[in-house]
Parts: structure tokens; sequence; C-alpha cells
């Protein structure tokens, strides 16, 4: 199994869902755990169990739409821990509605967090690698959080699918550029299917309204026969491949995506 011995890790979106779950399995493998969220309670909660099982971890409050909260977090750990080895840009919002529905605002606002999100956390990743790192080795890994839907379309996600694809395409951007300035920062994408996380358990009544089936359990039986392999993604099953993209086992892997998604989109 990967490991991350000794490696700072920040991620955003850490309270609940893939960031709680990622934070787990990077402290297992033996990282140093930064927890980052709006969510103050949830984070703190989640922090406090990975204490108590022995783990170096730390909160963050983290606005990932805030330039000057990237800005103060990234600079706090960098002070505190000597840098960063590692940043997870896992923060994320999903939005189902048809596009007449769609306003303005809805779209600024997936934006927001999917999109500027995730380049505040890559640029201020960057420097928290470099400039920023003064007790650690310069270099790291920065692991941005796409999904299936930013690679297909699909009906009633045009703006989720706006902000995936975006996602994708800065990341290999953003893998390109510190390869050719010679940073040692890789940079990588991945993809899950439909996971098994409360975002997502919130999310089924908006499926239906937009056609995925007549009812809850009629869109959830619809949702599932799209992951070949028979089953919905388990929040884990993404954590473990966030720790192999975290890890030196992936030191030659850059711009790649890597997609956790039960065969959705091999068909």
């Amino acid at each position: 199994m990967s490991r991350i011995d000794g490696k700072v890790a920040l991620i955003s979106g850490a309270a609940s869902g893939i960031g709680a779950e990622t934070a787990r399995v990077l402290a297992e493998a033996g990282g140093v755990v930064v927890l980052a969220d709006i969510d103050e309670a949830g984070g703190a909660r989640v922090t406090a169990a990975l204490k108590r099982a022995g783990h170096g971890a730390h909160f963050q409050r983290l606005d990932v739409t805030r330039e000057q909260d990237w800005e103060s977090v990234t600079r706090h750990v960098c002070d505190e821990l000597g840098g960063i080895d590692v940043v997870v840009n896992n923060a994320g919002i999903e939005l189902i509605k048809r596009i007449a529905d769609l306003t303005l605002d809805d779209w600024h606002r997936v934006s927001r967090v999917n999109l500027d999100g995730v380049f505040l956390g890559t640029k201020y990743g960057i420097w928290a690698m470099t400039e920023g790192s003064t007790r650690r080795p310069k270099g790291g890994s920065i692991v941005n959080l796409s999904s299936v839907a930013g690679l297909v379309g699909t009906p009633g996600q045009s703006a989720y699918n706006m902000s995936k694809g975006g996602v994708r395409l800065f990341t290999k951007s953003a893998a390109l550029e510190c390869a050719q300035l010679g940073y040692g920062i890789r940079v990588n994408s991945v993809h899950p299917g439909v996971i098994e996380t409360p975002m997502v358990a919130a999310a089924w009544k908006e499926w239906s309204a937009v056609g995925f089936g007549a009812t809850d359990a009629e869109t959830r039986a619809n949702v599932l026969a799209l992951h070949p392999i028979g089953r919905l993604g388990r929040a884990e099953d993404v954590a473990l491949a966030i720790l192999y993209l975290a890890s030196d086992d992936s030191s030659f892997v850059t711009g790649a995506e890597l997609v956790v998604d039960g065969g959705l989109t091999a068909q």
C-alpha cells in the first residue's frame, strides 16, 4: 500500500464525505493532515477523531472561494509545519437543474466553488511547495477532484459539467507548467462516479425532478445501473486513489486523470 510517512497534506472540504475519508486514509498512511472546511463543527469532529486515533491532524477554517483564506491558511501551515507536500482540492458543490431553470447566480455559485476553489488551491499549493517550503523538501503533489461529469455530459448537470470539465483541463495545464518550470510538483485529477456521500444522498429528489426516475427509489436504481461494477462507489474508493497520487508511488504520473467510476465511462 502507498505510504506518505511524514508528509503534510492539506485537504479542502474535509469535514465530510470524500474529504473526511481522504483525511483518514492519508493519516493512516503516515501523513500529517490539515483538514480545511467552511464547516467548523464538522471539521473539528473529524479532526478530533483522528487525534484520538493517534494521528497528526489539524483543522483550519477555509472558504475555498476567498483568496485571503487560502493565503492565510497556507501561510499558517507553512509557518507551523515547514511547508506542504500534498494539496487535495476536494471541496465542491453539485447542482442539478435544467438549463431553462438555471440562473446566472446558480452558474456563478458553482463556478466559484468548483473552479475558483481549485484554481486558488493550486496557486497557493504551488507557493507552499516552493517559496513557502522552508523546512521541508520542495515539490509535492496536487490532486484536484473532478468527476465523471468532467468527462461526459449529463442532462440536468450543465453547470456541474462545466465546472468539472474545467477542473480537468486546468489540471493538465498546471501539470505542464509545473514540469516546465522545474518545480517538482505533480498535478493530477481524480474523476469519481456516483459515490455514497451525504451530498449524493441529499440529491435524489433533484435527480428525480430532472427525469432520472419517477421516485427516489427508481432514480437510485437507474443511477446504480449506470455503474457496470454493480454498486455505487464508496468514499474510501476515491480516497485510496488520492493516496496513490499523493505518494511517491506515482512519481512518474502528472497531468493524468484517474477515473474511479465502476466502469460508468467505459460503456
